[in-house]
């Protein structure tokens, strides 16, 4: 990769980080904040709905915007909009103000999910895009192992206020590198004016390509894995296997690096192998790896060890499916990539809200609970595979 476009890919990977960071570094915090604000469980976790729910609609807004004014533009407002709404978390004196607060947060943060994708549509397709977007997926899958750290230190020196104050200076970091690093890649000939009947006619042009979604969903619920993961795993490994939330935040962590690990090789094995193939087997192993360990723990092997290791295994195949899924639904619309990576990041997060509210009553802060909607997500992806991209081999 060259000199420039790896640099790029590596500010583009802190830009992208700042979202999951707003999400994992708050989670050893879940309970304090329950007994700070005197809520329940529920309650504080709602502050994490809050912020899905309005992160994955609010890409809306920000794709189109990015295809009319260009890439910066977007990023710079939404940057702002978080860190305002991150030091209005901080100072919450209520549930009610912190759930509301968290929404404007996602509201900001959506714009670090759409346009980093549509940036990289610009300078890069193919393999090339894959390379671009594993390096990105460094910084990105780093963060779920710093992020609970960084959580659980804070808390250590202060609260969870405190979590907040070190975001919002994460935000100021992220708009210099905008304003004084990031370049422009959308060349003023090359925008798009903001207009209701083109937007309706790339979005229908985007709904009915069987491709197109059939890759979004894919995604969607391989994200919907971790939202889930994200939503219970805190009171399992504190509840069920007793840990600290220092523990918690290593464990977390732990569970991250297949994901890392493998995301790296999504580049290299597209380009010898094809990302067709890539996906067909990820999206396979991961599904069998997930429901594999689901029958594990329902058999009473519920071991800390086992759930990780297992977790791991999984993880690494959805890896390679992540990067590959996201470049292979942008390649075919490079006119309207704001729009695609918009609709499709949309899909993505209210597909993982909506499987946290359907498996929500059903869980019990139990590993096999969490695992078996864990899993319940790696069959839709691959269902959503076998159904909607029929050429891919799944074997």
């Amino acid at each position: 990769m060259r000199d420039p476009l790896f640099r790029m890919a590596l500010v583009l990977g802190v830009l992208s980080a700042v979202g999951p960071f707003a999400i994992d570094m708050y989670l050893p915090a879940l309970p304090q904040v329950a007994a700070d604000l005197g809520t329940t469980e529920a309650g504080a976790a709602l502050t994490l709905t809050s912020y899905f729910i309005v992160f994955g609609i609010a890409q809306m807004i920000y794709g189109p915007m990015a295809d009319a004014l260009g890439r910066k533009t977007p990023l710079v407002v939404g940057v702002a909009i978080f860190t305002a709404a991150t030091v209005g978390a901080a100072l919450a004196p209520t549930i009610g103000w912190l759930i509301a607060a968290r929404a404007v947060q996602g509201l900001g943060a959506a714009t670090l999910m759409a346009v980093p994708r549509a940036v990289i549509r610009d300078v890069a397709t193919g393999p090339q895009a894959a390379r671009v977007m594993s390096t990105i997926m460094i910084v990105i899958a780093v963060s779920p192992m710093l992020a609970p750290l960084t959580g659980s230190l804070v808390m250590a020196w202060g609260g969870w206020r405190e979590i907040f104050a070190v975001l919002a200076v994460a935000a100021l970091v992220s708009l210099a590198l905008i304003l004084f690093v990031l370049p422009e890649t959308l060349a003023p000939e090359h925008r798009r004016p903001v207009s209701l009947a083109p937007m309706l006619s790339g979005a229908r042009r985007l709904l009915t390509d069987r491709r197109f979604m059939g890759l979004t969903m894919i995604g969607g619920f391989g994200m919907a894995s971790f939202f889930v993961f994200i939503s219970s795993a805190s009171f399992v490994y504190t509840r069920q296997y007793g840990l600290s939330p220092m523990g918690f935040s290593l464990a977390f962590a732990a569970n991250a690096i297949g994901f890392f690990s493998a995301s790296q090789f999504a580049g290299p094995m597209a380009q010898r192998y094809g990302m067709e193939r890539v996906i067909s087997l990820a999206i396979t192993g991961f599904a069998a790896a997930m429901i594999a360990l689901a029958l594990i723990v329902w058999l009473g092997l519920d071991a800390l060890p086992v759930v990780m290791a297992g977790l791991f295994l999984g993880n690494a195949c959805l890896g390679l499916v992540m990067p590959t899924a996201m470049v292979m639904s942008l390649d075919p619309h490079p006119d309207i990539a704001g729009l695609a990576s918009s609709l499709g990041g949309t899909f993505q997060m209210l597909t993982g809200g909506v499987m946290i509210a359907l498996t929500g009553p059903f869980m019990d802060n139990s590993a096999a609970s969490m695992v078996a909607a864990i899993a319940l997500c790696a069959a839709l992806a691959w269902r959503a595979a076998a159904l909607s991209l029929p050429r891919l081999r799944l074997a």
